[in-house]
């Protein structure tokens, strides 16, 4: 799958740098869905679902509900995730007095469309907020805490959040995808314009050190030294713009393997509960 994009990238860019860009455009913002492992399970049949229409963007996403407390805490996943995907953090908040409401990101598990972006995500945790809140806390993986941070800017009302594993600077993201795909710096730009033109605004708008300026609560920022998908200084410039923050690094947890360590649980449910 990776090879013919990027052959067909690369012949795009031979013919047309716009076309180009456009497919490169395509493919940023397609999810590919993969299969909920077996540890997701008994959240996912322990879980209360609901689709919920999101009008803003046309879409419906798949809510879970887990748990009956009425303190709730929002969780987030990242690009290419499931609602359920935090479960290990959602079993320990549930034994701590709390339910949990998650959600498949817009096209993403059981929720409607073939693509989608991060003020989708934003669009979608707003209108869960309004349905479902309030909620004490939020908690987001990768694209989920820069959707975290940008909803709070936003205004969902939370009394502390945590970023787990979170990415930063929107054009650094876009860079990493061009070059991961084989593709030229300049396509990068064009594809930058093609966004920017979409959405009216410039993309580091969205970038996650621009919410955290905004935001009063304290955060804390978890990420590992060993991340080969987001780099740990990602969550160093994201800390160092917050009021209050804590920040954990991790060593040998990777980006997703850190969603199951206990340590890292741990710390997350201390932060959330003291």
């Amino acid at each position: 799958m990776l090879f013919r994009s990027k052959a067909a990238a690369k012949i795009l860019e031979v013919t047309s740098p716009k076309l180009a860009a456009k497919f490169a455009m395509k493919l940023f913002m397609t999810p590919i869905k993969y299969p909920a492992p077996k540890r997701e399970l008994e959240m996912e049949t322990g879980s209360v679902q609901t689709m919920l229409p999101v009008h803003a963007i046309g879409k419906r996403v798949n809510v879970y509900q887990y748990g009956a407390s009425e303190k709730k805490v929002l969780l987030v996943h990242g690009w290419s995730g499931r609602g359920t995907q935090l479960c290990s953090i959602a079993e320990k908040l549930l034994k701590c007095g709390y339910s949990t409401v998650s959600f498949d990101g817009p096209a993403h598990g059981k929720s409607t469309g073939k693509t989608s972006d991060m003020t989708e995500f934003i669009a979608a945790i707003l209108v869960i907020e309004r349905e479902f809140g309030p909620f004490e806390f939020a908690v987001g993986h990768s694209l989920g805490g820069m959707a975290v941070l940008n909803s709070i800017k936003k205004g969902l009302n939370v009394k502390k959040a945590v970023t787990v594993g979170s990415g930063d600077v929107i054009t650094d993201i876009i860079d990493d995808f061009i070059e991961k795909l084989g593709m030229n710096i300049e396509t990068g730009k064009l594809m930058l314009k093609l966004f920017e033109k979409r959405f009216g605004e410039t993309a580091n708008d969205y970038s996650a050190y621009i919410a955290a300026k905004e935001v009063a609560i304290p955060v804390l920022v978890i990420h590992d030294d060993d991340d080969t998908d987001v780099p740990v200084s990602a969550a160093q410039h994201i800390a160092a713009h917050l009021r209050h923050h804590e920040l954990m690094i991790t060593q040998g947890l990777g980006h997703r393997k850190i969603l199951g360590d206990s340590k890292v649980i741990k710390r997350i449910t201390d932060f959330l509960t003291t």
